[in-house]
């Protein structure tokens, strides 16, 4: 690592930080909820113009993608799905190319009354930035940015493409990733700045999503024997998916990679509703369940267990047996990833370029972890041949009330980003 140049970067990065600390609260802003990332986006677009990126803004069409390995399926159609790709073109070309993805979306934030302080109206307090989004992952879609602006302000760019990304649908299918890789957008490597507390990523579940779909027998309460509740009828077959669960996590069922994991495989109920009238025994219920799988996992087989454990439960009702539940496949349909089973020199290069990065930003080796959560890496690594690295700033209550990122963790985090771009693209003076 050139001494000279950290510590010319490090400066850099420290004349910016209350630029990008503004940049992150602007974007925190944005109530970008699924189907609400436009303005948010738009605003992405006008800061990758600024920096005189060549700005790629599309909405994505199902049409397009739908075939393509790693899709997921939708309901509805994608009419407000934009997706922003900044591109730098290097004069040299003498690097290797780089991926920076990062994704727009948020979830809900809940009743905001249970927040300290409304969602959208970020704050700083004791080094943290609260506000929905400020986690997972709008910290670290400034992180790219502001590395090649540390890099810039050093008189340098990358040697080698650089394509920016900001996606959306990355918490609920992951298509946005997989409409830049059919955008024709690929590189020699992938960084992603997902909150997992400067650690790098060795290895991702993947996620299903489904909807289980109940039908009763209305009636008056006064006669509730004589009528079937949709709603109650919900209760067993949810126990038998969580025995299921219990299955899949059990120490023999488990890969290398999780075998020091207590629980990898998570089962949550996640959204249930039925029922029309307090006073009437309820005719429908739907509830939707999220859960985990395994790098390398048999998705189709997983599918076929699950759409087993419903049905057999359902069997054990006298109503439930003749009128056997409906599974809707909505969402995630998203394999584990597991960048350590990337054996491949360009991956160990890679590995090594932020291991490099992360010892002279912090002075300490570079943690791994295998996580029991999903992120967008899978389209590099498994359908693209680009080993994706996920590594970026500390945060917590990502996905719950009061999320915050720590803000020296992002400082450090864009200068390692910064670094890693120097190693790993090259650098050519402005």
């Amino acid at each position: 690592m050139d001494h000279d140049l950290e510590t010319r970067l490090r400066h850099a990065v420290d004349a910016l930080f209350d630029a990008e600390t503004q940049f992150l609260a602007d974007l925190v802003a944005f109530p970008s909820t699924r189907g609400q990332e436009q303005k948010a986006q738009d605003f992405m677009a006008r800061a990758m113009r600024d920096r005189g990126l060549e700005t790629d803004r599309w909405t994505i069409d199902v049409a397009d993608i739908r075939d393509m390995p790693g899709f997921s399926p939708v309901i509805g159609n994608y009419d407000d799905a934009v997706n922003v790709v900044g591109a730098h073109r290097a004069r040299t070309a003498k690097g290797r190319s780089l991926i920076l993805n990062g994704h727009m979306d948020v979830v809900p934030e809940g009743p905001h009354d249970m927040w300290d302080t409304p969602p959208y109206e970020p704050r700083v307090d004791d080094g943290w930035m609260y506000g929905r989004g400020a986690g997972d992952m709008k910290a670290g879609l400034a992180s790219n940015l502001f590395a090649l602006d540390a890099l810039r302000a050093c008189g340098f760019a990358p040697a080698a493409d650089v394509f920016v990304q900001s996606v959306v649908e990355e918490e609920c299918t992951g298509n946005g990733a997989l409409a830049c890789l059919q955008r024709g957008y690929r590189a020699d490597a992938a960084l992603i700045p997902e909150p997992f507390a400067e650690t790098l990523v060795t290895a991702q579940v993947g996620v299903l999503w489904f909807q289980v779909h109940l039908r009763g027998l209305p009636t008056h309460v006064a006669y509730a024997g004589k009528g079937a509740n949709a709603i109650e009828a919900a209760m067993p077959l949810i126990a038998a998916l969580h025995e299921m669960e219990a299955r899949w996590n059990a120490d023999q069922a488990k890969p290398g990679h999780y075998h020091h994991v207590h629980h990898p495989l998570n089962l949550n109920v996640g959204k249930i509703e039925g029922g029309d009238w307090t006073s009437s025994v309820p005719a429908w219920c739907v509830f939707d369940v999220r859960m985990g799988v395994y790098p390398g996992q048999d998705m189709a087989a997983a599918r076929a267990e699950i759409e087993a454990t419903i049905h057999e439960a359902a069997r054990q009702s006298d109503f439930l047996r003749n009128n056997l539940p409906g599974i809707l496949w909505n969402g995630f349909m998203a394999e584990g990833y597991a960048l350590a089973d990337d054996t491949r020199e360009t991956a160990q290069q890679a590995i090594g370029a932020l291991e490099q990065a992360h010892h002279a930003v912090t002075g300490t080796a570079l943690n791994r972890a295998a996580i029991t959560a999903t992120t967008d890496a899978r389209f590099f690594g498994l359908y693209a041949d680009t080993p994706a690295l996920v590594y970026g700033p500390k945060a917590e209550a990502i996905h719950g009330f009061n999320e915050r990122v720590d803000l020296e963790s992002l400082r450090r985090v864009t200068l390692t980003t910064a670094l890693f771009i120097a190693e790993w693209c090259g650098l050519e003076t402005l």
